[in-house]
């Protein structure tokens, strides 16, 4: 397989022969592009540890891909097994750390596409982010379907280049999640979180099991949009970025106007968890 190009992001097709082949596109500016000149289907994106080897939750970003799948009538055309012997063939020559995007499409084929991790600014986990309510919603919230890439382009596309950080998704009144994250918050020292109509996120999961480690009494209710400002704490989680504090949502500030010590509790442990749960990919 001939090295990788760190520098760009790189796309392959996974064949029945166990084969990771490059493919060429006309646009592989970003993952969210690669995807959207790719056929429909499932996806779900992580990113790597320890030089390319590791990743936390691989196994729960693959079931989150082949477990729907014969319910989808789609039927992948490689095993779980096979996928993460070519991932890890293709992150051999990364230097660095990547982040990943596996595809499933509708018609069976599997895809990898990678480009390098860039971290976010430690002034964003230290200063906090300001997030925006949408009205878009997702079709089948308990599936990761690359439709919404494109049906949510229109929102990301406002706030693409402003100080806005993320799009909450609102229904009926109530904040369920992110355009690309899982969506926390904290009021009267508890924490919640939405529990249904929204993506059970791998790295959501991970932040349930350390709240539960280290005390912290959670309830699964989503937030009516009205009590934002009753809020003291509020935080996004995804895989590429860990625990992401939230100090404004639509002008509205979240508590002091900083990351709250529950969050800032939070994303130690979560950090120190990580150090030992990522698995051999």
């Amino acid at each position: 397989m001939p090295k990788n190009t760190i520098n760009t992001t790189n796309v392959w097709e996974l064949s029945k022969e166990n084969r990771a082949v490059a493919l060429s596109l006309p646009d592989t500016s970003s993952l969210d592009t690669i995807t959207r000149q790719l056929p429909q289907g499932l996806y779900t994106t992580f990113r790597t540890y320890n030089a390319g080897k590791r990743a936390l939750g691989l196994r729960a970003h693959l079931q989150r891909l082949y477990q729907p799948a014969a319910t989808q009538k789609i039927y992948p055309s490689v095993t779980a097994d096979q996928l993460r012997q070519n991932l890890a063939e293709i992150l051999r020559d990364y230097p660095d750390e990547a982040r990943v995007r596996v595809i499933l499409a509708g018609n069976g084929q599997v895809y990898i596409a990678i480009e390098p991790l860039k971290p976010l600014p430690t002034e964003i986990y230290s200063r906090g982010i300001k997030v925006v309510t949408t009205d878009v919603e997702r079709q089948n919230p308990r599936l990761k379907s690359t439709a919404f890439i494109s049906a949510s382009q229109g929102a990301r596309d406002k706030i693409a280049g402003s100080e806005i950080f993320e799009a909450l998704l609102v229904r009926n009144g109530y904040i369920l999640e992110g355009m690309t994250s899982n969506f926390f918050y904290v009021k009267e020292g508890k924490l919640g979180t939405a529990r249904r109509d929204v993506l059970l996120g791998v790295t959501r999961r991970s932040v349930l099991r350390v709240a539960l480690g280290i005390g912290l009494e959670i309830v699964y209710r989503p937030l009516k949009r009205e009590l934002v400002p009753c809020l003291t704490e509020a935080f996004l989680t995804s895989s590429s970025r860990g625990i992401v504090p939230i100090v404004q949502i639509d002008a509205v500030p979240v508590g002091e106007g900083d990351p709250g010590p529950i969050t800032r509790r939070l994303m130690k442990a979560y950090d120190e968890y990580v150090l030992n749960a990522t698995e051999k990919i």
